[in-house]
């Protein structure tokens, strides 16, 4: 038997006060004041319109909550939500804001559109029949119009709706107070289907004169006043991601997330790392292995070998510490991901720290591509084993 026993360690946890956040495998920062003054800034490009917030996806990953207050402080009364109960979760916190649900109503919702104050988005000609039937039995209550201008996606057909409007004999009970439609390609500024998706929808705003109408999201507000009209729905980008292609982003980074090294092994050259023995190793090594794993929304595709994605892409994902850029080596595996470090001196760095995965250092954006994807996905795959710690303004 060891001459060390467990009994020999006096441990009192007793008066231990211990910041969850200080020892979490992986960890995510959420500054709030940098997502109110993305807010702001979107809400000055907005020029003469009115800006609202777009909170779907739990305030695409960083918590509709907190987020949901955030734009609510900054100014915000106009939101966007996804689902129904996203919009009763986020009534709790935007008391008197108007809440659009972009999904629009199912037959047995009508209470809790009613009774939680939401304003369905009516996104076909079979909603928009029974919302009629809705506000024939029950009342006025306020709708909104998504018209498809060319995306194929959601929303009632362009001359359908042009149809609909000058229809004298639909019911004095339905009031819509929004039409909108959605751009497919504005993260494209030079692409000439958004003036074609334009002049669409300024055939729909002046059917439907009187009724404020709204066509431009994050990329959309960027293309200028003609695109604006009454109300912009800025998403991604009041989340400090990139809303156009190939330009230098303007909004401030609002997330990051971090996973801690659980050890940092040295390795050598011609040895392989992690599944598959996808990577040889052409040095000898110091790799820093990390709790944060495809299960955490740390992508496979991000991995340095391995995937079919490094053939069209060569070089993986990148993260930081201690003022180092440290390549992904290997196979992102389900809970751990590994880091080559050896170009970290070695006194800066130790077990227990903490590499950043994305954030001020790691541009949301830049992760995304080196995984084949876009910032959204990153930031709404976000696992629950995160712990957070949300920044607010006044900190």
């Amino acid at each position: 038997m060891s001459e060390f026993e467990v009994s020999d360690i006096d441990v009192d946890f007793e008066d231990e006060i211990i910041d969850e956040f200080d020892i979490a495998p992986a960890r995510l920062t959420i500054d709030l004041g940098a997502l109110a003054d993305n807010w702001r800034e979107m809400a000055k490009r907005s020029g003469k319109a009115r800006t609202a917030a777009v909170v779907k996806a739990d305030a695409y990953g960083l918590g509709l909550e907190d987020c949901g207050v955030a734009f609510y402080e900054a100014g915000a009364r106009d939101f966007f939500v996804a689902v129904v109960q996203e919009g009763m979760t986020l009534r709790n916190y935007a008391p008197d804001a108007r809440i659009y649900v972009l999904s629009g109503i199912w037959p047995g919702q009508e209470k809790l559109f009613f009774e939680n104050d939401l304003v369905p988005v009516l996104v076909s000609e079979e909603q928009l029949a029974f919302w009629m039937s809705v506000t024939a039995e029950f009342g006025e209550h306020p709708c909104a119009l998504h018209i498809d201008t060319g995306f194929n996606r959601l929303g009632i057909p362009l001359e359908d709706a042009i149809a609909f409007a000058d229809d004298v004999s639909r019911p004095a009970s339905f009031s819509p107070v929004l039409v909108l439609s959605h751009l497919h390609s504005g993260d494209t500024p030079s692409s000439e289907l958004n003036r074609r998706q334009l002049e669409s929808f300024q055939r729909v705003a002046a059917a439907f004169e009187g009724v404020p109408a709204s066509l431009a999201a994050s990329s959309g507000t960027f293309l200028g006043a003609e695109y604006h009209f009454d109300l912009t729905r800025p998403g991604i980008a009041v989340y400090g991601g990139e809303a156009v292609g190939g330009v230098k982003n303007p909004m401030r980074p609002v997330a990051k997330a971090e996973a801690r090294i659980i050890q940092i092994r040295d390795a050598r050259k011609g040895e392989t790392v992690s599944y598959g023995g996808t990577t040889t190793l052409s040095r000898d090594s110091r790799l820093a292995i990390v709790s944060a794993g495809y299960a955490d929304g740390y992508l496979r595709s991000l991995s340095g070998s391995g995937v079919p994605l490094r053939g069209a892409v060569p070089e993986g994902a990148f993260g930081f510490i201690a003022g180092h850029r440290v390549p992904v080596v290997g196979r992102v595996t389900m809970d751990l991901t590994i880091f080559d470090v050896t170009d970290v001196p070695a006194s800066k760095i130790q077990a227990g720290d903490y590499v950043e995965l994305f954030g001020p250092n790691m541009p949301l954006d830049e992760v995304a591509r080196a995984g084949g994807t876009i910032g959204y996905e990153l930031l709404t795959s976000l696992g629950l084993r995160y712990e957070r710690r949300y920044i607010y303004p006044d900190d």
